[in-house]
């Protein structure tokens, strides 16, 4: 077993997030997830500006706060408890634009 304290892995130098990565893609050999976590303050959004697409597929869970998700043209209102799956090459951004901080937990995952 593998264990990580989100308090004690150093943030990723993403701007305006916090934004860490709890198991790379190589914590284990041949890993196909990379795991993490990012928090998001009112106002903040990933990537700053436009929209960005991964080589894998992200899932992910809102476990706090609210925010909005684009894909394409397309928003999506999120709440805690809400996941989703994002299809690898799907552009998308995400954006806290409620008033308290966001906590997202998402997993990217390497097709197979």
């Amino acid at each position: 077993m593998m264990i990580a304290r989100a308090n004690e892995v150093q943030a990723e130098p993403v701007p305006g997030v916090i934004l860490k990565t709890l198991f790379p893609f190589h914590a284990l050999e041949g890993g196909k997830t990379r795991f993490g976590m990012v928090t998001i303050p009112p106002g903040g959004r990933i990537p700053v500006t436009g929209l960005a697409p991964h080589d894998e597929d992200e899932y992910s869970i809102l476990v706090k706060g609210s925010m909005v998700t684009t894909i394409g043209e397309r928003e999506y209102r999120l709440q805690a408890g809400d996941a989703t799956l994002i299809p690898a090459g799907e552009a998308h951004a995400v954006h806290n634009d409620g008033d308290e901080e966001c906590v997202l937990v998402w997993a990217l995952v390497k097709r197979t």
